[in-house]
C-alpha cells in the first residue's frame, strides 16, 4: 500500500534570463560555494551554515550535494545555482523557501559570489524566478533582508518587489542579531509583457 504524498513540489526546471541560467546544484559547485560562503562580506548577513558556526568545505559539500537538493524534495521550495550563460561560471545561489502551499506563498533567498558582485546578477536572477513563481500560481513571493543589507535590498527594489515594514530583531546573525526588512510581489505588481 503506498501512501499519497499531502505536500507537493516544485517543479524541477532550468531557468534562462539574458545573461544567466540557472540550475541545480551540482558537485562541481562545491569549490565555488566554498569560497563564496568563506566570504567575510557574506557571513556578515547570511549566518551560514549556522549562527557562530564557521563554514568550511564539508558545509559546500552538504549544502551541494545535500541540502540545496531536498529544499525541492521536501516540498520547502527550490534551490538553483545561478551560473553566467556565456563562460559557465558559478556566480551565487537563489532558492524558493519556507513555501506555504495551502496560501500559495514562498520566500526568495539570494546570496552572489564575490567575483559576481556589482553586475545586476542578483535582481536578473530574481526577477527570472519570482516571475516564474507567479506563473506556477503562487499568490505572494517575499523577499526579507537585513536591514543594514544595502544591497540585498536593493534588488529587491529593484526587482519590483514592494517594501512592506520591519521585522524587529528577528534573525541571529554570526554576531547580534538584526531587524528584517520585509518585501514582497503578489501577481497584480506585474505588468503584462507588451506583444
Amino acid at each position: 500500500m503506498t501512501s499519497a504524498r499531502s505536500t507537493p513540489i516544485m517543479p524541477a526546471v532550468i531557468l534562462e534570463t539574458e545573461r544567466l541560467r540557472l540550475r541545480s546544484a551540482l558537485e562541481s559547485d562545491i569549490d565555488d560555494v566554498y569560497a563564496s560562503c568563506t566570504d567575510p562580506g557574506l557571513q556578515r548577513w547570511i549566518p551560514i551554515p549556522a549562527p557562530g558556526e564557521p563554514y568550511t568545505r564539508e558545509s559546500a559539500e552538504h549544502f551541494c550535494l545535500t541540502l540545496a537538493p531536498s529544499i525541492r524534495t521536501s516540498g520547502d521550495g527550490q534551490h538553483w545555482a545561478i551560473l553566467e550563460r556565456e563562460s559557465g561560471r558559478f556566480i551565487g545561489s537563489m532558492s524558493l523557501l519556507r513555501t506555504e502551499w495551502p496560501a500559495m506563498v514562498t520566500e526568495i533567498g539570494y546570496w552572489i559570489s564575490p567575483w559576481g558582485r556589482g553586475r545586476g546578477y542578483a535582481t536578473e536572477a530574481t526577477v527570472a524566478v519570482s516571475r516564474w513563481a507567479l506563473g506556477q500560481g503562487f499568490q505572494r513571493i517575499e523577499i526579507k533582508a537585513a536591514t543594514g543589507n544595502t544591497a540585498s535590498r536593493r534588488v529587491a527594489e529593484a526587482a519590483g518587489f514592494v517594501a512592506e515594514g520591519v521585522e524587529r530583531n528577528a534573525m541571529p546573525l554570526h554576531e547580534g542579531r538584526a531587524d528584517l526588512a520585509v518585501y514582497s510581489l503578489v501577481p497584480s505588481d506585474v505588468r503584462p509583457e507588451a506583444d
